[in-house]
């Protein structure tokens, strides 16, 4: 009985990530890392699980899209090398960042960003 929870858990929480970065993203992560943690994973595998994770529901984003013709190609490529040093130093900043403090900092983020989408 556990493990059909576990499975249907998993799959509820694939599809509200699928879903939030569809909308918004990228805004699965913030789905996906809780529910990590909540299967077992420690805050640093949560963390790099859940961008392998929103990588490929990223990638079915820009297809979807893409064929829908709403992306803008050139200012999407625009940010792609910043965003790799950035995606770089962070994978080596999660190395070093305490558990405690990786928690904070991501509900700091998550809680920055409500406060934008809410009142900005």
């Amino acid at each position: 009985m556990k493990d059909l929870i576990k499975k249907y858990a998993k799959m509820l929480t694939g599809i509200f990530c699928g879903i939030l970065n569809g909308l918004f993203g990228s805004g699965g992560g913030v789905v996906a890392v809780p529910m990590l943690r909540l299967f077992g994973l420690e805050p640093r595998k949560s963390h790099a699980t859940s961008v392998a994770v929103i990588f490929f529901l990223s990638v079915m984003s820009v297809i979807a899209y893409s064929f829908k013709g709403s992306l803008d190609w050139k200012s999407a490529l625009s940010f792609v090398p910043w965003g790799i040093a950035g995606a770089v130093l962070g994978a080596l900043l999660l190395k070093k960042v305490p558990n405690s403090l990786l928690r904070r900092i991501f509900g700091l983020v998550v809680l920055v960003s409500a406060v934008r989408i809410l009142f900005l």
